[in-house]
């Protein structure tokens, strides 16, 4: 029997040429997203109504076809007019090129001769696309390598020559029988099921990961400032957003802050292309607003869409607790005006809030840690670190003839307001001096409140005598009379004034000093005093310890006492803290904080440390051997973590004493170590290395730098007794310590309660989360022998894996 030719009028009919026409508007619609090994192939079905076109339509129809299909896509998606017309020509170029080899091996018929001529020209179309990609990237770039070339064609190649085969399958399917069309139409009905499912699943696990990165993201930067431009970024990338802004209002100390990340922007900047009134229905109602095609037709702020100009937006709250913080908005879906934001788009920005919410109030409060850390909360004025800190820097630069100043004020009469009219009224008093001090100082002077009733102001002056003259005149600022309530007070106020260099460089030396020169001043008349060497007391009693300390260490007077720390979880006693005391020298009892400052300042601290560590560890072996092995800690100077020998040393006392580093804590201050120089990171890495642990000491009187401290190769963090002592009666110390426990958390850190005096102040920390206690609740520091006795009458030992461990049989 003869093939039968396959022979073509000028035209196709009308109904045949919309058939396929829409056809090929689908086809372009539709594209398939696949994952193979982690790569996205895209999947377009061109080639399949190209290889039933080519068989069934005249060459003219087709390229009318084509090039009205291709126009109808382009406008959808709102493509610019150069794309646009690149896109179409590309069109009908393949068209063009595959209807040139269906003509010149023509004519068709139903023989495998026709299927390889139909599937080379279908093929032909993708080639043509690929080929006119790589040019036009080649003169806007350069010119393509080979290989280049190859990798940008190798996908295309092996999506068309499977498209192209099930086009032929299709093709057979239906010269077959044309009822088969019915079969197909049932395959594509599944496929495009199976695919929906497939692609929802996929999409749910790419936001699944793309929230994981954005969450690890903000958690690594929420508190520096780089917070903002992460989280912004990371949100307008997942949502496909051209805009995505963070709104905070005014809060506190807080200014508004207004910042959004937009595709065409290198930068954050302060502009927003969300409507005001989604955001402020947002922020006044806490429910997610969302307007667009696609979320809703409420006409007030489909209005509000039209007036910016916006396509569609999404405002989510950010909340702590019941409150509304902010808000994260989206605004105009990236792709043209056919797409738009959807439900799931809305779902998937609440679930980021919830995270920003988290990471914005952090980076708020580690801020408000750190800012009252370093400031007084009843005036709101610097407190004795950030003074101390400002000093410190103050005197290392000077112009000649400048001095820096410290004048110390010490208002009289606060106790009589206290006990005769209240403490509300006295702090209203304090207040009232803080602010005058601060109207009356120099705009480059530092107004700090030290005490109760003790404020300083630090400046440059131009020599000794205008500092004197200048206390005067805020002096008599202080004088003029306060109204306190319906009463008018007359407060008074003593002076005293020490200034760098005359005075000294340290500055706790000259806050003291000038401490000296106030007690001396409200002996006098007027009560202003510049301090002289004939003024200081105790400081002549340190230079008198000085030469005692050094025969104190020789003849072995210094003792050790322990201070029991006890684990909250299981109230285990887990180790001891060892302190240095010095009694009965020709001083009498001598303070820790007179002889280790001496020690500092005359070089003695190597020493003093060495014995109170040599006496730690050999108290650590004795308890090892006796069955029941306690930690022991003991505290470093910052002097110890500058010294590049330090580290050896320690490996060579714990070798002698056979006691393991892991049971030996080594306590540094907070500002030693957390002050912005690096200097002391290699001696703590290196202890590290060895299995030493590491504990910041007094956390929250220093610089109270998280960020930093993240850096540190600690194990442990202590918080300072006044937060613990306070927790009970003050909810912002309770806020303090319930914030650090969390953060430390957050950072794998031990927390260690110092100061622990109270069965109210024992179960708040348990209740935030803490991990060790130590304080008078539990013991006193004891010296050995009345430790020993200690053990036995408050304790009782428990068997573990690990040896024998005591346990608390009750808290005092």
């Amino acid at each position: 029997m003869p093939a039968v030719i396959h022979r073509r009028p000028l035209l196709a009919p009308l109904p045949e040429t919309l058939l396929f026409l829409a056809m090929f508007v689908a086809a372009d619609a539709v594209s398939l997203n696949i994952d193979v090994r982690r790569h996205a192939l895209i999947i377009a079905l061109t080639e399949i109504p190209i290889i039933l076109s080519l068989y069934y339509l005249p060459p003219l129809t087709l390229l009318v076809i084509r090039a009205v299909a291709r126009l109808i896509a382009q406008l959808r998606q709102g493509a610019p007019p150069v794309k646009l017309a690149f896109n179409v020509s590309n069109a009908l170029a393949g068209i063009a090129v595959a209807s040139l080899i269906v003509t010149y091996f023509g004519p068709l018929d139903r023989t495998p001769r026709t299927w390889l001529v139909l599937f080379v020209a279908a093929l032909s179309t993708n080639l043509v696309t690929v080929v006119s990609v790589v040019g036009v990237i080649s003169l806007i770039q350069g010119g393509a390598s080979l290989r280049r070339m190859l990798r940008t064609a190798t996908p295309g190649v092996l999506v068309g020559s499977i498209n192209g085969a099930v086009g032929l399958l299709v093709l057979i399917t239906i010269q077959r029988s044309p009822w088969a069309i019915l079969l197909l139409a049932g395959l594509a009905g599944a496929g495009i099921v199976i695919y929906r499912a497939y692609a929802q699943s996929l999409r749910q696990h790419r936001s699944l990961s793309e929230i994981y990165d954005l969450t690890r993201a903000v958690s690594e930067t929420q508190n520096d400032a780089t917070l903002a431009d992460v989280l912004l970024v990371r949100t307008r990338d997942l949502l496909a957003a051209e805009w995505a802004t963070l709104w905070l209002p005014a809060q506190g100390r807080f200014p508004e802050t207004l910042l959004s990340a937009r595709v065409d922007d290198t930068a954050l900047t302060d502009l927003s292309a969300t409507p005001e009134a989604l955001r402020r229905r947002a922020a006044e109602s806490g429910e997610t607003v969302a307007a667009g095609p696609k979320l809703g037709d409420e006409e007030q702020l489909r209005a509000a869409l039209r007036e910016t100009g916006t396509k569609d937006a999404i405002v989510v709250p950010l909340r702590s607790g019941g409150a509304v913080i902010g808000t994260l908005e989206v605004a105009e879906r990236l792709g043209g005006s056919t797409t738009s934001f959807r439900v799931e788009d809305v779902q998937l920005l609440e679930t980021v809030a919830i995270h920003a919410s988290a990471a914005v109030e952090n980076s708020r409060l580690v801020d408000r840690l750190r800012f009252d850390a370093h400031h007084d909360a009843l005036t709101g004025l610097p407190n004795r670190r950030r003074m101390l800190n400002a000093l410190e820097q103050a005197v290392k630069v000077r112009a000649p003839g400048e001095v820096v100043a410290v004048l110390q004020f010490d208002v009289s009469g606060l106790r009589e307001v206290n006990e005769s009219l209240g403490y509300a009224a006295g702090d209203e008093l304090l207040a009232e001096v803080a602010r005058r001090l601060r109207e009356a100082a120099p705009a480059a002077a530092l107004v700090a409140r030290l005490g109760s009733d003790e404020f300083v102001v630090m400046l440059r002056a131009q020599g000794t005598d205008a500092t004197v003259g200048l206390a005067g005149e805020l002096r008599q600022a202080l004088q003029e009379p306060m109204e306190i309530g319906a009463l008018q007070l007359d407060v008074d106020s003593a002076v005293g004034i020490a200034v760098h260099p005359d005075h000294g460089a340290d500055p706790g030396i000259l806050l003291q000093r000038a401490d000296v020169a106030t007690h001396v001043a409200k002996s006098m008349s007027p009560p202003v005093q510049l301090f002289n060497l004939g003024l200081e007391s105790r400081s002549s009693r340190r230079l008198g310890l000085a030469g005692d300390l050094r025969k104190a260490l020789d003849n072995g007077d210094i003792t050790v006492c322990f201070q029991p720390k006890v684990s909250f979880r299981n109230r285990r006693l887990i180790g001891v803290e060892c302190l240095a005391r010095w009694e009965g020298s020709a001083h009498g009892s001598v303070s820790p904080e007179d002889f280790v400052a001496v020690a500092e300042h005359t070089g003695q601290m190597g020493r003093l440390t060495e014995v109170v560590l040599r006496e730690g560890l050999r108290r650590c072996r004795e308890w090892s051997q006796a069955g029941r092995p306690l930690n022991v800690a003991v505290n470093l100077s910052p002097r110890t973590l500058t010294d590049p020998e330090f580290p050896d040393w320690v490996g060579g006392l714990l070798e002698e004493y056979s006691v393991s580093p892991e049971q030996l804590t080594l306590e540094m201050a907070e500002s030693s170590v957390i002050a912005g120089t690096d200097r002391p990171l290699p001696i703590l890495r290196r202890l590290n290395e060895m299995g030493v642990r590491l504990s910041v000491d007094d956390f929250g009187t220093g610089y109270s730098s998280l960020s930093y401290l993240r850096r540190l190769p600690v194990h442990e963090v202590k918080i300072d007794r006044a937060f613990i002592q306070g927790m009970a009666t003050d909810p912002d110390d309770l806020a303090i310590v319930r914030a650090v426990v969390d953060l430390s958390r957050h950072f794998g850190l031990s927390v260690v309660a110092e100061g622990v005096e109270s069965e109210l102040t024992l179960s708040l920390l348990e209740e935030v989360g803490c991990d060790i206690g130590q304080g008078f609740l539990f013991s006193r520091p004891l010296s050995y022998d009345r430790l020993e006795a200690w053990f036995a009458a408050q304790t009782e030992p428990e068997p573990t894996p690990a040896g024998e461990v005591r346990r608390l049989r009750a808290v005092p």
